[in-house]
């Protein structure tokens, strides 16, 4: 399978979607130890409709597949969504489907990428998410990465026979340093003749 370096971090970096992955990824949301963390475990989800929630998606979204850095194994996918344009803000949305890969640091520094990507190339001024209260390994990443927890929506969401919390966290620009595109993009006051330039190594 061939994948895009587009953000690169020291274990993964994100890559464009490739439709290729479809199986995989409807794999993933089957799995029900997965599921109950992207809140899909009650839908039946086959391949030819996770094709069409990825193409969905991939329309109207900044899509990623998160992918192992060393072997250039897809191990996940996030995203920004709800973009708006006016406000300037948009949500946020990960998962790790390799199993093998949780609690390795890679959840961390693909959003970290993926913040950066927002607040730096789209010029979000607030990222959100969103995340089931008992969802205690994505809380600890996310307030690890700086987001601040602004509301809770009480038994807000329906799963394994009860209803749960939601907390949401959001996160502003001025608050993220960025870990690799500052770093790609080196800027210079003025060349010789006195014009502003950018230069890219």
């Amino acid at each position: 399978m061939k994948y895009f370096r587009k953000l690169v971090g020291e274990k993964c970096y994100l890559s464009p979607v490739s439709m290729d992955d479809v199986e995989k990824y409807t794999e993933w949301l089957n799995d029900m130890e997965i599921g109950q963390f992207v809140t899909l475990s009650h839908q039946v989800i086959d391949i030819e409709k996770e094709s069409e929630l990825l193409r969905e998606l991939m329309k109207n979204n900044c899509i990623f597949a998160i992918v192992e850095k060393d072997t250039n194994k897809v191990i996940g996918n996030c995203g920004i969504h709800q973009v708006s344009d006016v406000h300037r803000n948009a949500s946020l949305g990960i998962f790790i489907g390799e199993k093998t890969f949780w609690n390795q640091g890679i959840g961390s520094e693909a959003t970290n990428l993926l913040l950066d990507f927002a607040f730096n190339m789209l010029n979000m001024h607030n990222v959100y998410l969103s995340v089931l209260a008992y969802n205690k390994r994505a809380i600890r990443c996310y307030e690890k990465i700086g987001f601040k927890k602004v509301g809770v929506q009480r038994e807000f969401m329906f799963v394994s026979g009860q209803y749960h919390d939601v907390i949401i966290y959001d996160m502003l620009a001025s608050e993220f340093t960025s870990p690799y595109i500052k770093k790609v993009y080196t800027y210079s006051v003025s060349d010789e003749a006195g014009r502003s330039k950018i230069s890219i190594v």
